[in-house]
């Protein structure tokens, strides 16, 4: 039996604003964390993408600050590092839907945003502080900002932020919150012995929380390949499938470059039928802000982004993600596949793959466990060989003999008749 909120012990104008926007129940990850955070415990959580991670460390939270009221006006007493804008964004705005009813209030760190904007929040009292390490370390360094008022620190996103190099900068940050009493380390996947030695320097005795999701989701993604020739022949994978599904899609690819690239490619595609936009970590935030509402705007949409957005872009809808170049690490296919079937719902992730590409394609299924099912298109089959996916043995080194000259090996004696 699925507990209510109420019996989580979170307060009538948290669960208030939950209700208002129909989520009557808490989803597992939520189930699990907030008990532990509230009882004053480090967490240290695996869960997949769009599982409701953000609630679960942002309810406990909440009641924590509602628990404890401020005495006097100051700086964020909760911190949450986040490694990407979008994600960022999108925890404030979860944070700023409460604002109204608790009267708590959050703030944004990121690049991107004008600096004196966010200087003069930040001048105020608020409660929250929502930032991506590089922006906020660049503050502490110019001591505009301290974090001497953290209570409570939550990272989210753990594998990526060590992916993209913020491991000593979070350190740092840990270093500098040290009147923290808490903190809370999210992480889509604890596979890499880096995560688990990350939170080792982090948190104190854990509760370790590992949060699959039931069978019955994981068969909501359908995946399978289809095997490329060319960069010629890929594109015309690219535009076949793409014709097929209706609705929003994501188009991955390895490098800024080949955004556009592949943008303008299917713009003299889809002259009038579809319209395409891409999405880069080089774009100002205000560019990337105005591309996400059109996202949320726009149905009949092609988005061709690089991994920046394989994370943190909660958009309802999206019925097909297409890796037109693979990831070269196999926990980001997991996030690109997962921005489609959320919610509950079905979607559909095809990967193109070149011969170059196939110890990739490999490592992915691996990391699934299972081997993506080949598919092909009519007029569309690939004509050469695809190699195989799997790493190649070493080849054993004979052993040399004190000499350093390989030993030579003896003949068998033949057998007497």
């Amino acid at each position: 039996m699925v507990p209510d909120w109420e019996e989580l012990e979170l307060d009538d104008r948290l669960i208030g604003v939950l209700k208002a926007a129909d989520l009557n129940k808490p989803a597992k990850v939520q189930q699990l964390s907030i008990p532990q955070a509230l009882d004053g415990r480090d967490l240290l959580v695996s869960a997949p993408t769009g599982t409701g991670k953000t609630l679960a460390f942002l309810l406990p939270a909440l009641q924590h600050l509602l628990d404890f009221p401020r005495k006097q006006p100051g700086p964020a007493r909760i911190l949450v590092l986040a490694p990407t804008r979008e994600l960022a964004e999108q925890i404030h705005q979860q944070a700023s839907l409460f604002s109204e009813a608790t009267g708590l209030s959050s703030v944004v760190v990121t690049g991107g945003i004008n600096y004196g904007s966010q200087l003069s929040q930040l001048e105020k009292s608020h409660d929250i502080v929502v930032a991506t390490p590089g922006r906020l370390m660049d503050l502490l360094e110019a001591e505009q900002y301290n974090l001497e008022s953290v209570e409570w620190l939550v990272i989210d996103e753990a594998d990526r932020m060590l992916d993209m190099g913020f491991a000593a900068t979070v350190k740092e940050m840990a270093l500098q919150a040290r009147h923290r009493q808490q903190s809370l380390l999210f992480s889509a996947t604890l596979g890499s012995s880096g995560v688990i030695k990350f939170s080792k320097e982090l948190l104190e005795e854990p509760e370790y929380i590992d949060v699959q999701p039931p069978k019955r989701e994981r068969g909501k993604i359908v995946q399978w390949v289809h095997l490329a020739d060319t960069d010629e022949h890929k594109r015309k994978l690219l535009v076949s499938s793409l014709k097929d599904f209706d609705g929003r899609q994501f188009v991955f690819v390895r490098t800024r470059e080949r955004v556009e690239i592949v943008a303008n490619f299917l713009r003299s595609e889809f002259t009038d039928t579809r319209k395409i936009v891409t999405l880069r970590g080089d774009m100002p935030q205000d560019e990337r802000q105005q591309i996400i509402n059109t996202l949320k705007e726009n149905q009949n949409i092609t988005l061709i982004a690089t991994d920046v957005a394989a994370r943190g872009l909660d958009i309802d809808d999206i019925a097909l993600v297409v890796n037109y170049d693979l990831p070269k690490q196999a926990d980001v296919y997991v996030h690109r596949i997962g921005r489609t079937a959320r919610g509950g719902q079905k979607g559909t992730a095809i990967s193109l793959v070149e011969a170059h590409d196939a110890l990739l394609l490999g490592k992915i299924e691996r990391y699934l466990n299972a081997q993506l099912d080949r598919r092909v298109i009519e007029g569309l089959r690939p004509q050469y060989k695809f190699p195989s996916t799997k790493r190649s043995k070493p080849k054993k080194k004979a052993k040399k003999d004190t000499k350093g000259k390989k030993p030579v090996k003896s003949k068998k004696p033949k057998k007497s008749r």
